[in-house]
């Protein structure tokens, strides 16, 4: 017999999709999808999404095929919003979209090239991967004939925007991430087209599938760590709740092979956080009372999350991967060696527009000398390349490219 979880039986809190808010350009209907089905079978079929295969997730050296890639980890991610959404009575469709969508904003070589190219377009308003992700969706993408981007609904595209939570705070202002140096251009410039709500939460199937993400690199950059060998099993016995999980393994299957004993303990992690998970919105859900999209836009607290004993885990672990593994100094070098590959490729292309491939250079002619505009062209350009695409572009201009094993 099927777990009650089985059954897809939606909440009144669920978003509707025969109730979506619509997408920018009207379309028709489909006789076969629901509008967020649409979305999530466009986002798998974009040019953006293909390319994350051949990203970074965290930058380890290339001497495996078995590491998470942004396209693997998108994949990761949304089969645990799957999960959520589908025991919450929310519209899994609409979690999954999202969930595969989060990451298409993301650079080559992980954090070391965001931060690289943040860097290099500080002058020009600087880089945002989630602003990046909406360019992508509403701009970039050029596929269809009637409009630029994806063209998704409404509800879809708020998610990938407020998927962390609002960005703007009651009274105006930019949330804490953002104070400094205001919001991204690219989520100003569409919320005057569209208006998409910042200083609210987004839905609860956006809010699993944030959740989602944190579950899944969690886990697996444990699993990946251990793997490469640049943490050990030793090393994961300081995390109290590592340690314990690692006992239960041994009890129940002693000298078991590493390689087993790695995915048995990565798989009761992702269990207990996403049945933790489940559990405490659930009793949010009763608490708050909620009965509409509406009503969980408007809560001023997120209401799909983790109980505090697990965010107390959740916490060691982040210390943990931040301390013994993204600090490792084998990354730390490599992730060096790819950011001097976007540090010296944007300055290249910002004076020599025409060495990019014939579109991107016909666009950088009929901007002109708009430096800006030529800066943020440069930056769409770069940010889009894949890890082997940017070294590639790098020996092409410079006759050869930084180690990156």
């Amino acid at each position: 017999m099927q777990s009650p979880a089985y059954f897809r039986l939606r909440t009144p809190l669920a978003a509707d999709p025969a109730r979506s808010r619509g997408r920018l350009v009207a379309e028709p209907a489909s006789p076969s999808r629901s509008e967020f089905q649409r979305d999530r079978d466009r986002i798998i079929h974009c040019s953006a999404f293909r390319r994350l295969a051949h990203k970074t997730q965290v930058f380890i050296p290339h001497d495996g095929d078995h590491y998470r890639t942004r396209l693997t980890h998108s994949l990761e991610v949304a089969q645990i919003a799957r999960a959520l959404a589908r025991a919450l009575g929310l519209d899994d469709d609409l979690a999954e979209a999202i969930a595969l969508a989060h990451d298409l904003g993301h650079t080559p070589f992980g954090h070391a090239g965001e931060d690289a190219l943040d860097d290099v377009m500080r002058p020009y308003g600087g880089f945002d991967h989630n602003a990046q992700t909406l360019r992508i969706v509403t701009k970039l993408e050029r596929r269809y004939a009637a409009f630029n981007g994806l063209n998704l609904t409404f509800e879809t595209l708020e998610g990938l925007v407020k998927h962390n939570g609002p960005l703007l705070q009651p009274d105006g202002s930019p949330v804490a991430r953002y104070a400094k140096r205001g919001l991204p251009a690219a989520l100003i410039e569409y919320n005057a087209i569209s208006n998409l709500e910042l200083g609210l939460f987004a839905s609860a199937e956006a809010q699993a599938a944030a959740l989602a993400d944190d579950i899944a690199y969690n886990a697996h950059d444990i699993d990946d760590g251990l793997r490469a060998g640049l943490i050990s099993i030793g090393d994961i016995a300081a995390v109290d709740y590592l340690r314990a999980l690692g006992d239960e393994v041994e009890t129940l299957h002693p000298g078991l092979e590493a390689s087993r004993f790695i995915h048995e303990l990565v798989r009761r992690l992702i269990t207990h956080f996403i049945e933790d998970a489940i559990a405490e919105s659930q009793c949010r859900i009763a608490e708050t009372k909620v009965s509409s999209v509406e009503e969980v836009r408007a809560l001023r607290a997120p209401l799909i999350g983790i109980s505090p004993s697990t965010a107390a885990i959740e916490r060691d672990v982040k210390a943990f991967l931040f301390e013994h593994l993204y600090r490792h100094p084998r990354l730390i070098r490599v992730r060096d060696q790819a950011a001097l590959i976007i540090r010296n490729l944007f300055p290249h292309f910002m004076r020599s527009p025409r060495s990019m491939p014939a579109e991107w250079a016909e666009a950088g002619e009929r901007i002109g000398a708009d430096e800006g505009r030529r800066a943020r062209l440069v930056c769409d350009y770069i940010a889009g390349m894949t890890d082997r695409y940017a070294a590639s572009e790098h020996r092409r201009i410079f006759g050869d490219a930084p180690d990156l094993r």
